[in-house]
């Protein structure tokens, strides 16, 4: 890593990147929102993060504990938003509660209106039509969002590279036979076979991963293909292989930095075109388990729930920025990596 960022074209690109400022400070942004959210557990939860108990410490959000503990009468895991356990606890200690006291599917029980309720002073955007906290779905819904699309991204973008690669070194009929092939599952209806699949699995994280991956791959094909097609010629690559130098060793060092400057200034849209399908996925009933922290369903409330626009704002909100961060990132890169772009 130190030698990458001490050679002076890889300083020029960082150089370039710093200058595109709506970029640069879009990078810290969402780096800080996408940092919050993957400690959801300490910042919105139902639990406590500290129990002090007859001069005992107790972390009630890295372990279960049951009501035995604080004195109650149950064998089963302390429920710190009953009233009862709260008073034998406080009896002989404290709780110090996260900033916002629910999780992602708590049901707050003590509305002043029938959900969904409007924001107060507790539920700080109002709650779904469930009694949820609308806050704390925002936050595990924007950090399981930005997972699922960093990971399809990673997944789809090795396989895109190694599929265009081959194709474009290789040419002739595997790259005839792969075009014909692309040409035919970039066909398939996506949206229909979700649906047909989901009448017979019940649709995770993992499961949409996958069936994503099996059609996400081709976006880097063809920027991958044609620079291998082009670099193939050059002197460099005619040397290696009158030299004995084997393929994979001539694709991955000679020619694979070529096409990793175009496959660099593309992943940020990709991401946010991850991000795109699992929210329209949500929003059409056929994404994520029910209940699950979803910023789609969120806006799939708020269509269902006009009287209540905190819902629609809410998401759309957070999409919006999210999404926006994503395409100044994506154009910060392509800026950073364009030879042509002046400092």
């Amino acid at each position: 890593m130190k030698k990458i960022l001490s050679n002076p074209l890889m300083k020029v690109r960082i150089q370039r990147f710093k200058a595109n400022r709506r970029g640069y400070w879009s990078t810290w942004l969402f780096c800080l929102l996408f940092g919050l959210s993957l400690f959801a557990e300490i910042i919105a939860n139902d639990k406590p993060l500290l129990v002090s108990y007859d001069n005992q410490w107790y972390f009630p959000v890295v372990t279960a504990y049951p009501e035995t503990a604080f004195g109650g009468e149950f064998d089963a895991e302390a429920d710190y938003t009953d009233p009862y356990v709260t008073e034998l606890i406080e009896e002989k200690g404290y709780l110090i509660w996260p900033l916002i006291p629910f999780s992602y599917d708590t049901i707050n029980y003590d509305l002043p209106s029938p959900a969904p309720s409007p924001p107060d002073n507790v539920n700080w955007l109002g709650t779904d039509d469930r009694g949820r906290d609308v806050l704390a779905r925002v936050i595990y819904g924007f950090r399981i969002s930005v997972l699922f699309g960093l990971v399809l991204t990673f997944i789809s973008s090795i396989i895109g590279v190694i599929v265009g690669a081959t194709q474009g070194y290789y040419g002739g009929k595997i790259d005839l036979l792969g075009q014909r092939f692309i040409e035919v599952w970039s066909g398939m209806p996506t949206l229909f076979l979700l649906i047909i699949l989901s009448s017979f699995v019940e649709p995770n994280f993992w499961w949409l991963l996958g069936i994503m991956v099996l059609f996400s791959w081709m976006g880097l094909v063809g920027v991958v293909r044609a620079e291998f097609l082009r670099c193939r010629n050059f002197d460099y690559v005619k040397a290696a292989h009158a030299l004995g130098v084997n393929d994979s060793r001539i694709m991955l060092r000679h020619m694979l930095p070529n096409a990793m400057v175009a496959s660099l200034t593309m992943m940020p849209f990709i991401l946010s075109g991850s991000v795109t399908t699992l929210t329209s996925l949500d929003f059409l009933g056929f994404g994520l388990p029910s209940g699950s922290p979803s910023l789609g369903e969120l806006l799939a409330q708020g269509k269902a729930n006009l009287q209540a626009p905190w819902l629609g704002f809410s998401a759309f909100a957070i999409l919006s920025i999210m999404l926006s961060l994503l395409v100044f990132i994506g154009e910060a890169v392509r800026d950073a990596f364009d030879p042509h772009q002046q400092m």
